[in-house]
């Protein structure tokens, strides 16, 4: 018999496996069609496979890792024939998701659970703030957001909407101008209402703009002062459909500041999912969340074997 969580699973499944049909079509049905026929093994077979890879966006050091073990795995094997090979491969990428399967563990006795939200424009940071707060809120917590995004115009008014929609409260001081100070307050007020979780959004900023990232480092500094607080989460949201670009991104603000957690947004509207891929491959930093869909529900643990299952169909 189904039990009512394994219903709730099976549903949550068959929605991601909706949600990401892109990128499924790109990497799972391209790779099925090259492998399931019982074409001989040779170079061609392997440099078709590469392209299907790239294509998808899983990047050259990642694909080329895949190809180098699916080499190995042939010759050890003795394998004649490519249609051995599907299954094989479908492991060693959950092979690689598997590391960064970690989630964020908000269970903390020092209050409040600090949360730094960062990216660059465009990636749906506010957002993915709001469905923070409501998620976090669903688990019975108390969240405070800290508008300290200060440059771009109606920031501060659109996070005070996700904080109503999210049963959130909401900190922003018009006469301050600089987002560190603002942060500054907003932890203050956090520990002085015994709230549980603080999220503080910062202003998006390209990752190759040095003035920018340095007031980022401030905000961090500023944090620090206040009562020897420690940001227990600096996390980076990424944008899916940029595709390589994101490895730019990552790294850049992975070496400046340290980033400890990755949001992946709009997952469900690009082709080129294979980018998650990449990013754990390469920086082997906790892959916390998925964003699919515009609802405020729409954020979900990241679960490795849940994506590679949506994504491959046997």
């Amino acid at each position: 018999m189904i039990n009512e969580k394994n219903k709730k699973k099976i549903g949550f499944f068959n929605y991601l496996k909706k949600k990401l049909i892109k990128t499924s079509k790109n990497i799972s049905k391209e790779i099925f069609n090259l492998f399931k026929k019982k074409n001989n093994i040779n170079e061609k077979l392997f440099n078709k496979l590469q392209e299907k890879l790239i294509i998808s966006d899983v990047g050259i050091h990642t694909t080329k890792k895949i190809i180098n073990l699916t080499k190995k795995y042939v010759k050890l094997n003795n394998l004649e024939n490519s249609s051995q090979l599907y299954k094989y491969i479908k492991a060693e990428m959950l092979k690689i998701l598997l590391p960064v399967e970690i989630p964020l563990n908000i269970n903390n006795n020092k209050k409040p659970f600090i949360i730094l939200i960062i990216g660059v424009n465009g990636v749906g940071k506010t957002t993915t703030i709001g469905k923070l707060a409501y998620y976090f809120y669903k688990k019975q917590k108390s969240v405070l957001l800290a508008s300290g995004d200060t440059f771009r115009a109606g920031a501060h008014e659109q996070l005070f909407s996700w904080s109503k929609k999210s049963n959130s409260f909401f900190m922003y001081n018009s006469k301050k101008k600089d987002s560190s100070a603002i942060i500054f307050d907003a932890i203050s007020k956090a520990k002085k209402e015994k709230i549980d979780i603080l999220i503080a959004d910062t202003s998006g900023r390209l990752h190759n703009n040095f003035l920018l990232m340095e007031e980022l480092k401030k905000i961090t500094r500023v944090i620090k002062k206040n009562n020897n607080m420690i940001i227990n989460e600096i996390m980076l949201i990424i944008d899916s459909n940029i595709g390589q670009n994101s490895i730019n991104q990552l790294k850049t603000f992975h070496d400046n500041i340290g980033i400890t957690g990755i949001t992946i947004t709009k997952i469900d509207g690009t082709a080129k999912g294979g980018i998650i891929f990449s990013l754990a491959n390469e920086f082997n930093i906790p892959i916390r969340y998925l964003c699919c869909g515009e609802k405020i529900t729409d954020l979900y643990l990241f679960n490795a074997k849940d994506f590679i299952n949506a994504i491959f169909t046997d």
